[in-house]
């Protein structure tokens, strides 16, 4: 098969007129189905057919860029809607690197690369809509019924994907493998000094919701030795959790406290009642579980410590993803060759498309460095040498997948 060489220069130019589709300030405010997200898709459309690809747009807004007459295609993207305050390459560097490893490609006589941007992978309506709904994760029946944060249904927003292109089913077994390069949306090859990433594993999520229940009482009349004080216990929870889960977990896992609530929440009461969420990440299913032990016998013996009353309600569980070996082995030549020295194994702490579609089809990830280790934020920004440099890598990788 022709070897193929992309333009970086051609890349950047696409990545950066994207960028201006919701600009704000450094960053990107791009939803999903809002004007900018259809204006964005729209213009894509247009840059994947003037590459000499056929637009599929299918029943959720994922739009995809596919060779003509191919069935046997490698799929190269990721997302490019935004979160309410987004960066400007968090998927869209993916989806940019997917169009011109496509187009290249087929300029070369190369293999036959098809090219795609997810819809709502950044959770207007659910985690990773737009590829749940493509791989089946999702019946379109169940994803018609979810809703947003205003109350807007899934069914009526998306029929603004029509104003893309033709609505038409894209089967998932026209493609033979998925890649993705994306941000890594943290510290670590930043401050290893090392400017590639291959992926080995995507983290599983478990989550709870849960409530410490006291006594509401008045906060100047109550001892101290009286009182049922919940958020209290929310308090001697964290600290003790900190502790056990420190004795089990490894340098990829991470647990968070997220959203609190505290009831009545006035300064001269005491609280009678905390709501609030746990969330734990780790490549290993079985060490999630672990960890999920901890976490209720914690939660226990901290109500039983301080008379109060422990509820725990919506788990979510969302397993952990392995790349596929052979694919992981090829992204490896191909940074040892770009970068000798200068990358690394990773685990990626966050999710991404590339875990839905993996349960279809082998699947690989590369990460270039995030500046700071930002994500998420108006301020992400990635070297434009290492821009480049992903994008090379991973259509080197594609050669050596090929040949």
């Amino acid at each position: 098969m022709t070897r193929f060489n992309i333009d970086g220069e051609r890349m950047l130019s696409d990545l950066r007129k994207l960028r201006t589709f919701g600009e704000c300030g450094k960053g990107v405010k791009r939803r999903a189905f809002t004007d900018a997200d259809i204006d964005a898709r729209r213009w894509l459309a247009s840059r994947i057919a003037d590459a000499g690809l056929i637009v599929h747009v299918d029943p959720v807004g994922n739009v995809f860029g596919i060779p003509e007459g191919a069935k046997n295609s490698i799929l190269v993207g990721s997302h490019s809607d935004t979160q309410p305050e987004g960066g400007w390459l968090d998927g869209a560097l993916g989806v940019i690197v997917g169009l011109e490893i496509a187009r290249a490609s087929r300029q070369a006589g190369g293999p036959p690369i098809a090219c795609v941007s997810f819809q709502d992978e950044e959770g207007r309506f659910s985690t990773l809509t737009g590829s749940r709904a493509w791989t089946g994760v999702l019946s379109l029946a169940e994803v018609d019924q979810l809703v947003d944060a205003e109350g807007l249904r899934f069914a009526e927003e998306r029929k603004k994907a029509s104003l893309i292109g033709p609505i038409r089913e894209v089967p998932t077994d026209w493609f033979r493998s998925f890649l993705e390069l994306h941000i890594e949306q943290g510290p670590i090859l930043e401050t290893s000094g090392e400017r590639i990433g291959v992926v080995r594993d995507i983290v599983g999520i478990r989550g709870e919701r849960m409530s410490f229940v006291g006594e509401q009482n008045h906060a100047g009349t109550t001892p101290m030795q009286h009182r049922q004080d919940a958020f209290q216990g929310l308090v001697r929870f964290t600290s003790d959790l900190n502790v056990r889960l420190r004795e089990i977990v490894r340098p990829a896992t991470v647990w968070t406290i997220g959203h609190v609530a505290v009831h009545p929440n006035a300064a001269s009461v005491i609280p009678g009642r905390v709501d609030f969420s746990v969330q734990w990440r780790d490549p290993s299913d079985e060490l999630l579980q672990q960890m999920r032990d901890i976490v209720h016998q914690t939660a226990s013996a901290t109500a039983d410590a301080m008379r109060l009353e422990w509820h725990t309600s919506d788990y979510s569980a969302i397993p952990a993803t392995h790349c596929d070996p052979t694919i992981v082995a090829v992204l490896e030549r191909a940074a040892q060759t770009a970068v000798p020295n200068g990358w690394r194994p990773i685990t990626s702490g966050a999710l991404h498309d590339a875990a839905n579609v993996s349960k279809l089809m082998p699947m690989g990830m590369l990460f270039v460095p995030s500046i700071s280790g930002i994500s998420h934020n108006f301020d992400e920004d990635t070297a434009v040498e290492d821009l480049v440099l992903g994008a090379e890598t991973l259509a080197a990788a594609i050669n050596l997948l090929t040949n």
